[in-house]
């Protein structure tokens, strides 16, 4: 038996040849592979005394041959392909472990177009693809991970159908997203990110027990590693929406820096936010929101978890507490709550990966775009449009809005006292009846919202959103303007005394 060793990632390749030559296999490699299993002191045979050919070109081609093709797709059971590659002297190449040139690594470290392109991989994917279509009679390994399983499968003599069949789809997964990582990066550097197709890859992290409702399957995928890297389960396996509220609710959160902020989100919606002093002191004023929405629902905390927090926490049923960590003491005070779940990202803080594209699934394709940001320096640099001018406190109340409103449903409209949310309408099909949805829920929870700051993620188009607020006592807003009547909503702040200030950028959300 023969295999073809030729990797980028040598971690691991030279314990495994060792495994596959103490199982009696021969051993064949190319250039820096062939190196350090040489050195080694394994017994390798150069690439060249198979191909009958030096690698040339720079080592452009090294293993484009039929020497090696022929012996890794010719079929085992064919009479005519065994009489063939007999006549044309082709050994069989019985098992071909791959990994492909670091084209990730290379674009993230340099911008020199000729390095980038001598790190596109060739021979190597038309390897890995030539065995993965003959994977009944060759096992191609592309995962340093399946290295120990491949060896004891070979030992154990269960390398069976089944299981070559799992690598063969994991090869084609592994070029396929090879490729489309090539793709798309061309596509950024030539056609602004937007070319004829977009590739969308992702790796699996684990399966959700259902998707949305128990009917529906559901799985986790990441981009670049970044929930195996950061993402930790301490308590309890998250759910498909478990996912989605998370992500609503750590956006927000996070986007206040280091400060102690506190999200509550109830499908996919803030019921609740306030920063202070402390992270006990912020998760009791977020509560005071909407405590009813908040019972089963996600929070999240811009900093560590302590045992006096979840003892307050632990007081009403919260189904997730995602957080910069935990401590001990107060990942003891949760085990006496069964269904809770605890996530952290083992870091001070809460973290979002940033990703710099969005995309919607719609019926028969998707939406893309460039992700939406919301830079403190909207807020900073805002124009004032009235006579008013908003206090120091109030602007940061119009900064709390303001965030919050432009990562919420819209049509959204939001009202914050004293860096806490006191009222918010969100999703509504006009942005008066969020205005006034907003203040009748606060009105029910009995809070005060006399003296708040309130945001819109877009214009108000008309004056009646700003009578509104005038009669609950609203002392500032902030809005991206743009309406055709900006000029009757300012008037409208005017006669109310209402300080106004206009952003210029929009934040639809839908």
């Amino acid at each position: 038996m023969r295999a073809l060793l030729s990797v980028s990632d040598k971690n691991g390749i030279v314990s495994f040849a060792k495994g596959l030559e103490a199982l009696g296999w021969e051993i064949v490699s190319t250039g820096g592979t062939f190196k350090s299993l040489a050195s080694a002191g394994i017994k390798v045979i150069e690439i060249d005394e198979i191909t009958k050919f030096p690698e040339c070109f720079e080592g452009r081609v090294k293993t484009l041959n039929p020497f090696v093709h022929g012996g890794i797709l010719y079929k085992r059971a064919d009479e005519a392909h065994m009489a063939q590659a007999k006549e044309l002297g082709v050994s069989g190449i019985d098992l071909v472990c791959v990994n492909l040139y670091p084209f990730k690594a290379t674009i993230e470290r340099t911008n020199n177009f000729d390095e980038i392109i001598e790190n596109i991989d060739i021979g190597g994917p038309a390897m890995v693809r030539s065995s993965a279509k003959n994977f009944q009679d060759v096992l191609i390994v592309t995962d340093v991970n399946d290295y120990d399983v491949v060896l004891k499968r070979l030992k154990n003599k269960s390398d069976d159908l089944e299981f070559r069949r799992s690598l063969m789809i994991k090869a084609f997964e592994h070029t396929a997203s090879y490729d489309s990582m090539i793709a798309n990066y061309m596509n950024q550097r030539f056609s602004n990110g937007f070319g004829e197709y977009q590739y969308i890859t992702g790796k699996k992290v684990f399966d959700t027990r259902y998707g949305e409702n128990p009917h529906q399957q559901g799985s986790l995928y990441e981009f670049n590693g970044f929930f195996s890297q950061n993402f930790k389960q301490i308590k309890g396996e998250a759910s498909f929406n478990n996912l989605t509220d998370i992500n609503g609710a750590v956006k927000i959160a996070s986007s206040f820096g280091d400060e102690n902020a506190i999200c509550i989100v109830k499908h996919g919606n803030p019921c609740g936010f306030a920063i202070r002093e402390t992270l006990l002191e912020s998760y009791i004023e977020a509560l005071k929101c909407d405590p009813i929405s908040a019972f089963g629902g996600v929070v999240a905390v811009n900093g560590v978890v302590h045992k006096e927090l979840a003892l307050k926490m632990n007081e009403i049923f919260l189904e997730v507490v995602i957080a910069g960590d935990f401590d001990e003491e107060a990942i003891a005070v949760f085990e006496s709550k069964k269904r809770i779940k605890l996530f952290s990202y083992s870091a001070p803080k809460l973290l979002i990966a940033k990703d710099g594209a969005d995309f919607k699934h719609i019926d028969g394709g998707f939406v893309y775009q460039n992700s939406d940001s919301i830079s403190d320096d909207e807020i900073k640099n805002a124009t004032q449009k009235g006579s008013l001018s908003a206090t120091s406190s109030e602007m940061k109340d119009l900064e709390i809005a303001y965030k919050v409103a432009a990562m919420t449903k819209s049509n959204c409209v939001v009202y914050v006292k004293d860096s806490a949310m006191v009222a918010i309408g969100m999703g509504m099909t006009s942005r008066v009846d969020a205005s006034q949805c907003a203040l009748k829920k606060a009105k029910d929870m009995n809070l005060d919202v006399s003296r708040s700051a309130m945001a819109s993620e877009a214009f108000f188009p008309f004056r009646d959103s700003i009578d509104a607020a005038a009669g609950a006592g609203v002392k500032a807003i902030i809005q991206p303007g743009g309406s055709i009547r900006d000029d009757e909503v300012i008037k409208a702040c005017d006669e109310h005394g209402i300080a106004i200030y206009f952003t210029g950028v929009r934040h639809f959300l839908h």
